[in-house]
């Protein structure tokens, strides 16, 4: 005992007779001392001490100790009666879980241990310190939440945090805030217990008060962010919206210590990632914008001392630079006022540009997401992004080997390959490379061909969003780089996201008449089996839909639907379809049998003789009946392209006009429906029946039909029992308007009852073509022809 009091006074505080006594190899007599219950309790303890003593020295001396073996020895000692030996073995194994890599493992390994540290928890000041800091740094996983939940550990914690020893209650708040993070069950199992009749929340909540340290204040709030964040309080509740969001916010702020500032950034860019409302508000407490850029513009770096008494070198430039990033994300992830205020801080665009070449990969991710967040505006990739070529570090990045970098990048990779982005366009830059010619092609392919879930996603979008409106060339490059092979296994993945956007993908490959002629030539055995592998499957409406779609499209090439007509048991699930419970699968059956029987085009009496045999003509008149008015208007619109083809019935459809109240005009194409949709030279015509005289000529300043313009060359009045309309001119309709002329002979399609031309759709309701957004609400760009 004599000598083991003298070990422990040489080596405490001095690193130097540490590493001698280690190098002597003292450890493992320091062990077996510990660990034979022969040996008097005392001599017991003090080995622990000493033990305990070691592991406070530098990092080489705790990755000694738990190289040899004493971690599992230590927790064995638990087991004694002894409260002092088991506190001094409770103070090393709490150094050494506070190393850089604490050995969590050992917890688990044993199912007796968590419960055994949950039950002398309540033991001692000591124990209730050394344990929770245990917990704390012990917890990494789901299943480690789960097994410390499933043991009883909140429970546990629930009363320290009413203690009235700082040291106890800092674990504790630490020991929570893991706990909770990312974990639903464990956020409202912990929301819903209560201590002294007080839920953990309104524990919580105490401790945000200002006569806390800042250190006390920061973790609470961090434990409240995470429990919002897991389901367990609602945002808009009083204890985030008025507590807990106005501390983070603090945090930030400039009588606050760097580390604070960094962890309350973080911590609220984290809270308010997936809420508009918390984002609104947080944009217009105390000036948080102006000083997050306040962040970007810190260049010292100092030192602080470890926990290991080593002196480590902090860039707090780099760590508040990606902390700033991080936060301004959040903020500009749904708004648009927020995204411009936030582009209008000084210099930011250069900062981003710089921070996306840093040699930190924290300050690249963090530069990566802003970017990310700021390209989901339209605007600000028409203006700023054009005076900043920030695809060219971007796509530097793609090559890191990063995971969460990886992600990010190539989620704002998506949005820049959007038409009206300037890394799409040639020649927006003297002397710059587009994406494309960086290589994004080959890129994208890798990203779809990964296993990771969110890459293939990120990989299939952004190649559906660089086909859209390409020309030849590079469609044919996409083709050749993914491989029909590839595509087959995209169409058959688990996630129907992926489906739909390799889908949407095979949409804007065959979007337009020369194109469609020119791909089908080449791939038309392929894609058919595609398009035939998709609707024989058990897929999702939707995805049936734009399968659907497809093969309008390839119905509206002037060779490419022979691929169609020749191939009768697609015809037949087209005529399935037609009769299908589901609207929107009835209206592109019913499109795509349109375009293949247009009357002015060559061999379309031949097509529609073979369809009236296969019974498609029974079929359309059986939908005169349909009582969803796009259907019905589609009906009749076909009826009036195959002009001498089929008769679905035009008496049947003016009787049906006529049931109307006297004096109501009643357009189908009217209901509701359709807004501004513009003749279609030469095929596209929007025809509308009604009780009423009008005389399209002449009518140019009633009240629903304004600044309809006059055309002279192709004016015609056309009359169907009685009703006198002009056709050719009719240009105002009920839901999409300002849509230009398709000069293509693209059809108008019909998409959730929505009357649509996707040659020129750029600003429609449900589809606009905005950048992708990653979190929650997605609006994505789809292909012109649907």
């Amino acid at each position: 005992i004599t000598v083991n009091r003298q070990m422990k006074n040489c080596v405490i505080g001095n690193n130097r007779q540490k590493t001698l006594l280690i190098d002597q190899g003292v450890i493992p007599r320091l062990l077996q001392w510990v660990i034979d219950d022969d040996v008097s309790i005392e001599l017991r303890t003090e080995a622990a001490i000493i033990l305990g003593s070691l592991a406070k020295g530098t990092e080489d001396h705790a990755n000694s100790l738990i190289e040899s073996g004493c971690v599992s020895v230590l927790l064995k000692g638990l087991l004694n009666s002894s409260l002092p030996f088991v506190e001094a073995c409770l103070r090393c194994l709490r150094t050494l879980f506070l190393s850089p890599s604490p050995p969590e493992e050992h917890i688990y390994q044993d199912a007796t241990i968590v419960p055994h540290l949950i039950n002398i928890i309540s033991k001692s000041i000591c124990t209730q310190e050394c344990i929770t800091t245990i917990f704390a740094n012990c917890c990494k996983t789901t299943d480690d939440q789960n097994t410390l939940c499933g043991n009883g550990a909140i429970a546990a914690l629930a009363p320290l945090l009413n203690s009235p020893t700082y040291k106890v209650q800092m674990p504790t708040l630490k020991c929570f805030a893991v706990l909770c993070y990312k974990n639903e069950t464990v956020s409202k199992t912990t929301a819903t217990a209560t201590y002294n009749g007080e839920a953990i929340p309104t524990l919580l909540v105490k401790l945000l008060a200002r006569d806390k340290t800042s250190e006390m204040q920061m973790a609470a709030a961090k434990c409240l962010t995470y429990l919002c964040r897991g389901g367990a309080l609602p945002p808009r509740s009083n204890i985030i919206l008025m507590k807990t969001l106005p501390t983070l916010i603090r945090m930030c702020k400039k009588d606050r210590t760097l580390g604070e500032n960094v962890e309350g950034a973080e911590t609220l860019a984290y809270l308010i990632e997936e809420d508009a409302e918390l984002q609104q508000v947080a944009s217009i407490s105390d000036h948080i914008i102006k000083t997050l850029a306040d962040y970007l513009r810190y260049t010292d770096v100092q030192q602080i001392n470890s926990r290991l008494s080593q002196r480590k070198v902090v860039n707090w430039s780099n760590e508040l630079k990606q902390a700033a990033f991080r936060a301004f994300a959040s903020l500009g992830a749904n708004d648009e006022e927020i995204r411009k205020r936030i582009i209008e801080t000084e210099n930011l665009m250069e900062h981003i540009v710089t921070a996306l070449s840093s040699t930190d990969i924290k300050v690249q991710v963090g530069a990566a997401r802003c970017l990310h967040s700021l390209s989901r505006s339209v605007q600000q990739l028409r203006t700023t992004f054009h005076d900043h070529a920030v695809w060219k570090p971007l796509m530097n990045l793609m090559s890191k080997e990063s995971e969460e970098l990886l992600a990010v990048t190539s989620s704002t990779l998506c949005n820049l390959l959007l038409e009206f982005s300037p890394g799409k366009e040639v020649g927006i830059q003297p002397r710059q490379k587009t994406i494309l010619e960086l290589g994004a092609i080959s890129i994208l392919v890798k990203l779809a061909c990964k296993t990771e879930v969110s890459m293939r996603l990120n990989g299939i979008w952004g190649l559906m969003n660089m086909a859209f409106q390409a020309d030849i060339n590079v469609k044919t490059q996409i083709i050749e780089a993914i491989g029909t092979e590839q595509l087959f296994k995209l169409l058959s993945d688990s996630n129907p996201l992926i489906v739909m956007k390799t889908l949407g993908l095979i949409r804007n490959l065959l979007s337009s008449k020369q194109h469609i002629d020119q791909l089908m030539k080449i791939y038309g055995t392929q894609i058919m089996q595609a398009v035939v592998f998709i609707l024989e499957g058990d897929h999702m409406v939707e995805i049936k839909e734009q399968t659907l779609c497809i093969l309008t499209n390839v119905a509206d090439g002037d060779e490419a639907k022979g691929f169609i007509m020749e191939n009768e048991d697609v015809l037949k699930k087209l005529m399935t379809y037609m009769v299908h419970t589901d609207v929107k699968l009835q209206i592109s059956a019913t499109s795509c049998i349109s375009n293949l029987v247009w009357n002015e085009e060559e061999g379309a009496y031949n097509r529609q003789s073979k369809l009236r045999e296969l019974g498609v003509q029974k079929l359309l008149q059986q939908l005169l009946s349909a009582s969803d008015p796009v259907l019905f208007d589609k009906v009749y619109m076909y009826d009036k392209k195959v002009s001498q083809g089929f008769d679905v019935g035009i008496e049947e459809i003016v009787m049906k006009m006529l049931q109307v109240d006297a004096g109501e005009i009643y357009f189908i194409v009217l209901s509701e429906c359709i807004k501004n949709t513009p003749k279609d030279k030469p095929r596209q015509q929007n025809r509308h029946i009604n009780h009423a005289h009008i005389n399209f000529d002449t009518f140019a300043t009633t009240t629903k039909y304004q600044n309809t313009p006059k055309d002279k060359p192709r004016q015609q009045n056309r009359h169907i029992n009685h009703v006198h309309i002009n056709f050719d001119t009719f240009a105002t309709t009920a839901k999409c308007h300002n849509t230009l002329k398709d000069k293509t002979r693209q059809q108008t399609r019909y998409i959730n009852h929505a009357h649509i031309n996707f040659d020129t759709y750029a600003t429609t309701t449900k589809y606009q073509n905005t950048p992708k957004d990653k979190t929650g609400q997605q609006n994505r760009q789809l292909s012109k022809n649907y």
